[in-house]
């Protein structure tokens, strides 16, 4: 049997463990005013040396080393502009305005051949906009952009002219987030593949003598009578490239100047930061491998938030 002490890891609210539909997230609801989410692909992990001015902090006053993930954000353009009614069976499209024409959207869709800037929606009640990325301004090696949903805040009125003034223009990050800013992460974590109990949910190995295997679930003669076992017995199966949410991130420090970031020999899997993107510093890891989109989103359960630290140095040294 596996220790009473602690039988299983792994919440049951993430049910079915299957694969994620895609390798970037997909947001269901928003915070904030304006546009509230923008999104960077993950380059890796260093170190910075910060001089900590939180007045309740056990190390006030004290410059001290902390862990940092750095993402590159080339700018966003908006793909389109979405408008929803809603009723009695929920929020339902309206209509959708189609504003882009990129080079290489036809990788990703039909490209419109006669692109629209007008908003022309009579009845709405929410508003939201297709964001699209850039990727072949990056290092990633990838030219089909990844285009996702977000939602914008505010009344409906304020919604609808925030998307007539972000139409056909460059959305950079530091326009929406700022230093010292708390964000919602948003990825798929690092797929593993097809793994056992033991390491998909942590239960306890069986005794060295057990037969039929020692890494396998204890018990599963009360749980097969629906013709089939239930789901609360640990058992293998798909580990890893699910969507999580990692919520209250600190962002450190946001700089246009890839000399600032980029590591001796270039970060591992990904390379070096390149001229014209925007890199932010978030403090702690990151769901998910080098290269993968994260979506950044403004707060939705921010109780208390803490002055960020002044960043004195970044750690460059080679990570390879």
């Amino acid at each position: 049997m596996a220790k009473a002490t602690q039988p299983r890891h792994g919440s049951m609210q993430f049910w079915p463990r299957k694969r994620a539909a895609r390798p970037y997230a997909r947001l269901r609801n928003f915070a904030g005013d304006g546009l509230t989410a923008v999104a960077g692909f993950k380059m890796g992990m260093t170190h910075v040396k910060v001089f900590d001015t939180d007045k309740n902090s056990p190390t006030k006053n004290e410059t001290i080393a902390l862990p940092v993930t750095i993402l590159e954000c080339p700018p966003l353009k908006i793909f389109s502009v979405r408008a929803y009614t809603h009723d009695a069976y929920g929020h339902k499209v309206a209509g959708e305005v189609v504003v882009a024409k990129e080079k290489h959207l036809g990788r990703k869709v039909s490209p419109t051949k006669k692109p629209s800037s007008s908003l022309n929606f009579s009845n709405f009640d929410r508003i939201s906009v297709l964001l699209m990325t850039q990727p072949h301004l990056t290092g990633v090696g990838q030219k089909k952009p990844q285009i996702f949903e977000v939602q914008l805040g505010g009344t409906p009125e304020q919604q609808l002219e925030t998307a007539k003034e972000l139409i056909g223009k460059e959305i950079k990050v530091s326009d929406i987030l700022q230093e010292g800013e708390y964000v919602d992460i948003y990825a798929i974590t690092t797929g593993r593949g097809n793994q056992g109990p033991v390491k998909r949910f942590g239960i306890g190995l069986k005794a060295s003598k057990s037969e039929k295997g020692r890494r396998r679930p204890g018990s599963l003669g009360g749980w097969s009578g629906q013709q089939h076992f239930m789901y609360r017995v640990a058992m293998a199966g798909q580990t890893g490239y699910h969507q999580r949410a990692q919520y209250n991130n600190k962002i450190l420090k946001i700089t246009d100047n890839p000399e600032e970031i980029n590591v001796k020999g270039g970060f591992k899997g990904y390379g070096l930061g390149r001229q014209g993107n925007e890199f932010i510093l978030l403090q702690g890891s990151v769901p998910g491998p080098s290269k993968r989109l994260i979506t950044l989103a403004k707060p939705k359960r921010l109780h208390k938030k803490r002055a960020a630290p002044t960043v004195d140095a970044i750690s460059l040294e080679s990570k390879q």
